[in-house]
């Protein structure tokens, strides 16, 4: 029999519980704080260990958070540890066997009568439950499923907050594609062009909140070409005076096109207005000087013209990267900010890379890269190594990045950031890989690649599971994050290994072709 000291601290212990706020939806630290109101109840023989597991819209419960046991991203062995747990939803604690020598303690999780999930606890086998035990987790499982419901109402909120965000985000983004298709000879500009400002932004120091507004409003810097005339926009050679000045009007429409009191209006405004203007005064439309300009404008200004003068116009060739970059270096403290200039120079390795990751031509399956090396990660969740190679090196650079961005999504999970920040992330995965699926289709068509349907299929089959991970997101969206890490984790090797390993035909196939042309054979390189 419970001592009545005993019986006071439970009640505390449910009333802590019931009552507790500032978890920052940290499921983790809530077993953490649960065993140490544990540690104070000797009759409760608990051992530190514990999961929570979460039924998903598939009905499979889904762990996430524990305590004890290491985190399935590290470790994805742990979740066959419970796979015999008895699953089904039941209105009572439980006990069920883990393995031939384990026990735990089964909570079951509510929310409104429905079932979420249930804690599993580690206890001492030897441990008995009376009835009043089982009662008291019966108590502490409601109390454990209020602050569940809490943290997914929080969670949604962060959801939905991304959403209208984005909503008006995307107006905001329609008007940069709508001019972008004016001027179609630049096809993947505004793409490489806003991720060349990101990492320069980076290198320059620049904040999350600012790095992520100029991700956003980066697009709008051309908008004013919507008022340029087809005649003087589309024109294949060089452009005279007059014309010249009517082009350069485009600075001062989109500024027009953009005016508002909106915090992102206001960025995209001065993005437009101002990216052709020079450090030293010299530019246009206001001839503004030196930090006059707008930071995100000067950082735009040199990721623009980096891109425009190394890509093919009608009325030019693409400059050397070295040329390019040799011509940026040379106008700082002219045309440039000074500081950008060397935020550009340190952030080349991640700009010579987002040229290949969004590059416009048909993939060469036997070019070689020569990329610089990019400072890896501290954690990497999902490591590609060289037996992931399909021979191609772009398409293996291009799983690099999709490896990347999973090892963001993962990161988010390690880190505690939540919904919104998963939300972000699957949105860039999910945009990414469209871009992925669309060059590495356009290579195989080109060149006759037989699974080419195979491919295609696959391709749609992840987009649309992407798709319904974020519709997910809304419903329940700690549940959704661990699945998505889970899907991804393993479709991505899946994939690479079993389908996209078969596109190294395409370079015996080439090797193949050039030495039937020349007159060699390979046994005659022998």
């Amino acid at each position: 029999m419970k001592s009545q000291r005993e019986i006071i601290r439970i009640s505390e212990f449910i009333l802590e519980l019931t009552s507790m706020g500032g978890l920052d939806n940290d499921l983790d630290g809530l077993l953490v704080r649960m065993f140490s109101v544990f540690e104070k109840l000797p009759s409760f023989k608990v051992q530190p260990r514990a999961i929570i597991r979460m039924y998903n819209p598939r009905g499979q419960l889904v762990i996430v958070a524990q305590h004890g046991f290491g985190h399935f991203w590290a470790n994805p062995s742990i979740v066959a540890l419970f796979s015999d747990v008895a699953s089904d939803p039941c209105p009572a604690a439980f006990t069920a066997p883990l393995n031939d020598v384990e026990t735990v303690l089964v909570l079951p999780l509510t929310n409104d009568n429905q079932p979420l999930g249930q804690v599993l606890i580690c206890i001492d086998p030897q441990w008995f439950l009376k009835k009043s035990d089982y009662e008291f987790m019966t108590n502490l499982a409601r109390a454990l499923s209020g602050l569940l419901g809490r943290c997914l109402m929080n969670e949604a909120l962060q959801v939905r907050e991304l959403e209208l965000e984005d909503a008006r985000s995307q107006a905001i983004r329609r008007l940069g594609v709508a001019s972008e298709y004016r001027d179609n000879e630049t096809g993947l500009h505004v793409l490489r062009m806003t991720n060349i400002a990101g990492v320069i932004a980076k290198a320059l120091g620049l904040g999350e909140a600012q790095r992520e507004l100029l991700f956003i409003t980066a697009p709008m810097h051309d908008v004013g070409k919507i008022g340029i005339p087809d005649s003087i926009l589309l024109k294949p050679g060089q452009l005279n005076s007059e014309e010249f000045d009517i082009m350069k009007s485009h600075t001062e429409i989109g500024g027009r096109i953009l005016h508002g009191g909106d915090v992102l209006l206001e960025a995209a405004r001065d993005i437009a207005l101002s990216h052709h203007e020079n450090w030293d005064g010299s530019g246009y439309p206001q001839g503004l000087k030196g930090e006059d300009i707008s930071v995100l404008a000067r950082i735009c200004s040199i990721a623009d013209v980096f891109d425009a003068l190394t890509s093919s116009r009608p009325y030019k060739a693409p400059w050397a990267v070295e040329d390019a970059v040799a011509w940026i270096v040379s106008e700082s403290g002219k045309k440039f900010d000074p500081a950008v200039v060397a935020a550009f120079e340190r952030a080349l390795p991640e700009i010579l890379r987002i040229r290949e990751l969004y590059r416009e031509d048909i993939i060469n399956p036997d070019q070689v890269l020569k990329l610089p090396k990019i400072l890896c990660y501290n954690t990497r969740w999902v490591e590609w190594d060289q037996s992931l190679s399909v021979g191609i090196d772009v398409i293996d650079e291009h799983h690099r990045y999709l490896f990347d961005l999973t090892n963001d999504l993962i990161d988010v999970l390690a880190n505690k950031l939540g919904a919104r920040e998963m939300g972000r992330i699957l949105k860039a995965l999910g945009q990414y890989a469209q871009v992925h699926f669309a060059a590495e289709e356009q290579m195989m068509e080109h060149h006759g690649y037989q699974r080419i349907g195979s491919q295609q299929l696959q391709h749609k089959q992840f987009s649309v599971k992407l798709k319904d991970f974020y519709a997910e997101l809304r419903d329940n969206p700690i549940v959704a994050q661990f699945d998505v890490a889970t899907y991804l984790r393993e479709w991505l090797v899946e994939h690479i290994r079993h389908e996209d390993a078969q596109l190294r035909a395409l370079v015996t196939k080439r090797q193949y072709d050039t030495s039937v042309v020349t007159g060699k054979s390979h046994s005659g390189l022998l």
